[in-house]
């Protein structure tokens, strides 16, 4: 079978039949999240482990440079992925919400949480045109769950969805400038990988 036609099935069915849910947020926010969506995690896992060319990053803060609690890897448009899987992922993903977004997903941002003490802060990816359009921003998970946490900019409750392995969340509509998101450290977590596959310039 082919696998793109295995990961989305009429009305929005994920790999092995699973649903992909929307949950409506304010402001014409949304996020659908399908879980134990990639076929052959495991082995992408594996890969991006031992494959990619992981960077440490570094960032200004107040008075003193800090380390980025986690690594980084960026794919361009055009850039080959470091597991095909990744590349029909994408694919399958554009295919299904280009007639909603309206464009196909071009790049993939890729973080290596080693352990519990890596995380990431709130932000929304509002460099680019996510500041003033609505976007998608599709999120594989792969290794250990995590805690995805958003919450509405200037206050309001949050929510938070665990991300196992294999499994996607796609946040579109207004999210990206109407809701933050984060991954909170924790005490115990093994490693964990997020690839977020984007539009033409969002960030």
């Amino acid at each position: 079978m082919d696998f793109q036609g295995s990961l989305f099935a009429p009305g929005s069915a994920g790999a092995d039949g699973l649903a992909l849910t929307r949950t409506p947020l304010s402001a014409g926010a949304w996020v659908d999240v399908a879980a134990g969506w990639l076929p052959d995690a495991d082995a992408v896992l594996d890969t991006l482990i031992a494959d990619v060319p992981w960077r440490a990053e570094q960032r200004r803060m107040y008075d003193r440079v800090v380390d980025v609690p986690r690594l980084v890897r960026t794919y361009l448009a055009g850039d080959r992925l470091p597991h095909p899987g990744l590349e029909d992922a994408r694919e399958a993903l554009s295919d299904h919400y280009e007639a909603e977004l309206g464009e196909r997903f071009r790049t993939a941002g890729c973080c290596y949480y080693r352990d519990g003490r890596d995380s990431v802060a709130w932000h929304g990816d509002t460099i680019g045109r996510g500041r003033t359009h609505d976007t998608m921003v599709a999120i594989v998970s792969l290794g250990d769950a995590r805690r995805l946490a958003l919450r509405p900019r200037g206050g309001g409750e949050s929510i938070s969805f665990e991300m196992g392995h294999g499994d996607v969340l796609v946040m579109g509509g207004s999210c990206q400038r109407t809701w933050e998101h984060a991954v909170p450290k924790v005490a115990h977590a093994g490693p964990r990988l997020s690839v977020q596959f984007r539009p033409l310039n969002v960030f």
